[in-house]
């Protein structure tokens, strides 16, 4: 069958984990869409790895490790010596990606995904397993998720350890209006202590966002449970994969190596991958069609 150029292009490819999908091919969106569906109609443990490019169709900016917020290199700032050294200008930081994930609104992928959930929670067993920190699956309604690298509406204290729940705008009132990226400073003249603290009477200690810095390692318990789900699934699907980082980069080869069927989702195609279905075009259009919400 030839190419079809449209907007939306899927590639499927044989493997002896899915022997009824033909050999790789380019080929019409619809018939393969299709033949997808019949997979995730049968599955009975789906996984559903999501990276940040997810929520850049709600605007939300990917901070990887080449970005830059003013003159800083994003990935010196998150790191826990950055904080400790400077904990004003790191929250700076952080208060700017609050305040602009809480500007930003769950699209349709991270709908459809809450949907999906919905609809089928009772007669499959749905995980979403995510490296967003943005919290648009939290707000999309998705409830059976696993947050690999934390969440920015999360605090933990560097003194007790301590992790709560924080929504606060702003999350303390020396950072309101701050964090802008057009800003020429280069420093923070926020006193330390007003930045935010543990509400522990008997603590006080300084607060950190609780996500996963350079360096960091990512709690067991989480780690533990991600894969767990990785191990039962019968299908995958990964959403936004050139975003990805170990370890979750590497939970769709594992799922796979283990029998399940591989179902991609990018804005671009990656020709790096060797799924059993790619599909190509913006999440907020693939992802409805696919999970036939």
């Amino acid at each position: 069958m030839p190419f079809i150029i449209t907007p939306l292009c899927v590639l499927v490819r044989s493997t002896l984990v899915a022997s009824s999908v033909p050999r790789m091919m380019a080929t019409r969106h619809n018939s393969y869409m299709a033949l997808f569906k019949e997979s995730l109609k049968s599955a009975k443990n789906v996984a559903i790895v999501t990276g940040d490019d997810i929520s850049t169709e709600s605007g939300v900016p990917i901070y990887g490790k080449t970005s830059f917020w003013r003159k800083y290199q994003t990935s010196i700032l998150a790191t826990s010596g950055a904080f400790l050294t400077f904990p004003s200008l790191v929250w700076e930081f952080y208060h700017y990606r609050r305040e602009m994930a809480v500007k930003a609104q769950p699209n349709e992928a991270h709908k459809a995904i809450a949907l999906f959930e919905e609809k089928h929670g009772k007669d499959k067993s749905i995980t979403v397993i995510t490296q967003s920190i943005d919290g648009l699956h939290s707000r999309a309604n998705t409830k059976n998720l696993i947050e690999l690298h934390g969440s920015l509406f999360k605090t933990r204290c560097i003194k007790c350890n301590d992790v709560v729940p924080n929504n606060d705008h702003p999350i303390c009132e020396a950072l309101a209006n701050k964090g802008s990226p057009d800003s020429t400073d280069t420093n923070s003249d926020i006193p330390e202590k007003l930045l935010p603290h543990c509400s522990k009477p008997s603590c006080t200690g300084l607060l950190r966002p609780d996500i996963v810095w350079y360096g960091d390692s990512i709690d067991p318990s989480v780690i533990q449970k991600a894969e767990a789900v990785i191990s039962a699934c019968d299908l995958c699907l990964v959403v936004g994969s050139p975003s990805l980082l170990f370890p979750a980069a590497q939970y769709a080869p594992d799922a796979m190596n283990n029998g399940a069927i591989i179902a991609e989702f990018n804005n671009e195609m990656d020709t790096n991958s060797n799924y059993h279905y790619s599909f190509v075009g913006p999440c907020s259009v693939t992802l409805p069609e696919a999970l036939d919400v």
